[in-house]
């Protein structure tokens, strides 16, 4: 039997805010557990919440870019449950008005484009860091109180390579927009997964399960891989599915139960009697969507238009926004933009995944990159020799002619110096002399080869070639 698969993603994501979302506490990663906290991180009886006014607008801009529709008035909510890092008893969230309606994510599967849309985006406060240890557990509330932002997709994806490409084109665009840093590792993005298969021709949607609290977008590929055959192979023995959490085993590569699925009453949701409503006017969200940068998919097409760069080579520097900023102001600066994306993406991308760096941590300038180009560009280095004068540009920085000078690198263009080598070759080659005034041609590539090696490869390739037919007669 042929079954249909049914996946919609809820992303959870902290928005790059100075301070916590009800406090001024910074909202920063990494400090001494439970050090950048006050009263109102830690719930605190009679404590009031202010609400941060930069939340509500990088949420909203998210918005703006997925193509939502903005609630004018929008208000939050108690979710009430019981649990260590939910000092309050109660999260701050919204529920039946949240900032953001509808809106929609492009993605591109094996060449087949099409819109994963939004249900809806809103906003909220995370909760503290749960660490489990041999003999105990600790609570981090450092985290507790930083705004997040959850955007919950409509179960339009069906499959873990689609979820994939919806979470990565989610990324992107939320880099460009500076609305998160998206740093995985750091817990800036991470999702629940709700999943349900059922037969081909079975119109409604199958009993979901949903695994909780995905931190990589590989961890969600291979999750939703196996949950997906699991439920099929339920279905096929004649069992049943149960609508229930369970979470990713990543070690073992399975999904475990953890408990039934909670429903929205289950959580005694009641507005927030310490906050006002949000209330936006028609000015201010224009305001906001004049400011919404270029984003990925447009910026590909016009790489693509402007600097003649093909789809793949658009699309891989497109990816990072740091990426894609570096190689146009090398472009600009060179004027040679098919050569920048060819540095960019062999000798560049091969050195920052050997040496696991980002774009900015590299010495190279984009200036000193252009010049390098040019250099090539006026046969004043060959490639061989540019590729050496790059590596030490990305370690060390410097000037490329400068380096080429003092390890003796520059291309050797003067007429009477390589017409000293090209005598000496003839002179020591008689029978490939010969042979090419026998008619043999790939005897004069011999030639040019001795050349080359006398000169240790500066000598200009071209000149050789010119010299050598010259002498030759």
């Amino acid at each position: 039997m042929d079954y249909k698969v049914s996946i919609g993603l809820e992303t959870h994501v902290q928005l790059k805010t100075r301070s916590k979302i009800w406090c001024g506490c910074p909202n920063v990663f990494g400090s001494e557990p439970n050090t950048d906290v006050c009263p109102i991180c830690l719930g605190y009886p009679g404590t009031m919440p202010v609400l941060n006014r930069e939340a509500v607008h990088l949420t909203v801009l998210t918005g703006l870019m997925l193509g939502c529709e903005i609630n004018r008035y929008s208000k939050f909510d108690r979710k009430s449950y019981f649990y260590p890092d939910m000092p309050k008893n109660y999260q701050i969230s919204q529920y039946d008005r949240p900032l953001c309606l509808g809106g929609g994510v492009d993605i591109d599967v094996h060449g087949v484009r099409k819109t994963i849309r939004i249900h809806r985006i809103h906003l909220e406060e995370d909760v503290a860091k749960n660490s489990h240890f041999e003999q105990s557990s600790g609570v981090d509330f450092n985290r507790a109180g930083t705004p997040l932002m959850e955007i919950v997709s409509e179960p339009d994806l069906e499959s873990a390579d689609e979820a994939f490409a919806f979470l990565v084109a989610l990324k992107q665009m939320l880099l460009y927009g500076g609305v998160s840093d998206c740093n995985l590792e750091q817990g800036n993005m991470r999702c629940d997964i709700n999943c349900s298969v059922r037969p081909a021709d079975q119109s409604t949607l199958g009993t979901k399960t949903e695994i909780k609290n995905m931190n990589t977008f590989k961890g969600v590929h291979r999750s939703l891989s196996y949950e997906i055959k699991r439920q099929i192979e339920v279905l096929e023995k004649g069992g049943t599915i149960h609508q229930e959490t369970r979470r990713w085993d990543d070690e073992a590569g399975v999904t475990r139960s953890m408990r039934t699925k909670e429903y929205a009453h289950d959580y005694r949701y009641f507005p927030e009697p310490d906050l006002m409503p949000v209330v936006l006017s028609d000015d201010e969200i224009e305001s906001w969507r004049s400011a919404i940068p270029e984003m990925p998919a447009k910026r590909r097409e016009r790489l693509t238009a402007e600097y003649g760069l093909p789809e793949y080579d658009a699309g891989v520097l497109v990816a990072d926004k740091a990426l894609a900023d570096y190689y146009e102001e090398v472009a600009r600066l060179s004027g040679h933009p098919k050569a920048a994306s060819n540095w960019m993406m062999t000798e560049m991308r091969r050195l920052l995944t050997e040496k696991g760096v980002e774009i900015g941590q590299a010495m190279i300038s984009p200036q000193a990159l252009a010049d390098l180009i040019t250099m090539v560009h006026k046969k004043m280095i060959n490639m061989t020799m540019a590729k050496e004068v790059f590596a030490i540009l990305f370690e060390q920085g410097g000037d490329p002619e400068q380096i080429a000078k003092d390890k003796g690198w520059m291309q050797v263009s003067d007429a009477d110096e390589i017409m000293g080598y090209v005598r000496e070759a003839i002179a020591a080659n008689p029978k490939s002399v010969a042979d090419y005034r026998g008619g043999k041609k790939a005897a004069l590539q011999f030639l040019v080869g001795q050349v080359m090696r006398a000169s240790k490869g500066k000598a200009n390739p071209s000149i050789v070639l010119a010299a050598l037919q010259k002498e030759l007669g």
